[in-house]
């Protein structure tokens, strides 16, 4: 498996299990920087969004997509399906995974939508599995205004397993995806985003480090150095893990970077016995 980070949660990921190739964009914000409205109202803040442009590199990424999967878009948020990439997704016609809640806002403006079939471990992409997780977009009053979504738990066959989280804090919900069904590759919201008022809104760095010493295989954060409303910078976040010893546990992937990654193969109680008897 093949991860891309383009900006913000825009992923794409690429799998070569199965007789034909997927590569699967993931919340697809693909406006030009500047073009979208700030998400800061008070103080010398604001700044419109997307801070950055998309990178190098992303026009041949996203021709390779082949199918989409869409963790929240309503109530404003813009910062996972904007018009840009409502406008790929249509003249594309490219099949578009999504919770029934989603499924008639997507449609109405003309998506091919796939609508998964609800909570539960279910079938995707003919192959594979995928299990919705749900997301709590931030606690108290604020958290009553957002639009929560589910991440997604990945499983295609011959591939490491992958967790997409969405937008959410560290809930009970994410503890148990990341120590119960146990990804190879957990993909985090790091950004601490918060409004003018209220509380985080996502995980912050130290959430991300929580999840770390929770998580059995790679951690990736994304939604970083993109929005006017997520102050977590890469350089700080990689310096937390770097303090907590977490460096080869996490990574930090600046936009257009990818990294494959392999499935973790378990060793056995018999066969570690055997290594170490041999000295291994």
């Amino acid at each position: 498996m093949k991860i891309t980070q383009l900006r913000n949660a825009t992923i794409v990921l690429e799998f070569a299990a199965g007789a034909r190739p997927v590569a699967l964009l993931v919340d697809p914000m693909l406006a030009p920087q500047g073009a979208l409205p700030t998400l800061r109202y008070l103080g010398g803040q604001r700044r419109r969004n997307p801070l950055v442009d998309l990178p190098d590199g992303s026009d041949a990424v996203l021709s390779r997509v082949t199918h989409a999967l869409i963790t929240h878009c309503q109530r404003g948020h813009f910062d996972h399906l904007d018009r840009a990439g409502k406008r790929l997704l249509r003249e594309r016609a490219i099949p578009v995974a999504c919770m029934p809640r989603d499924a008639a806002y997507l449609a109405a403006r003309g998506i091919v939508v796939q609508p998964l079939a609800g909570p539960g471990r279910q079938p995707f992409l003919g192959t594979g599995h995928i299990t919705p997780v749900a997301c709590v977009h931030g606690h108290g009053w604020v958290g009553r205004l957002m639009e929560h979504g589910h991440g997604y738990l990945i499983e295609m066959p011959g591939e490491p397993s992958v967790y997409i989280a969405g937008d959410t804090v560290l809930t009970p919900e994410v503890r148990d995806c990341l120590t119960r069904l146990r990804p190879d590759v957990a993909v985090l919201p790091a950004g601490g985003a918060r409004f003018d008022l209220g509380g985080e809104i996502l995980m912050d760095g130290r959430d991300v480090l929580g999840a770390c010493g929770l998580a059995p295989g790679t951690v990736v954060a994304n939604h970083l150095e993109a929005l006017d409303h997520c102050p977590t910078t890469r350089a700080g976040l990689r310096a937390l893990a770097a303090d907590a010893g977490l460096g080869e546990r996490l990574w930090v992937p600046e936009d257009g970077e990818s990294r494959e990654f392999l499935r973790r193969v378990p060793v056995q109680a018999g066969a570690l016995a055997e290594q170490v008897s041999a000295g291994g």
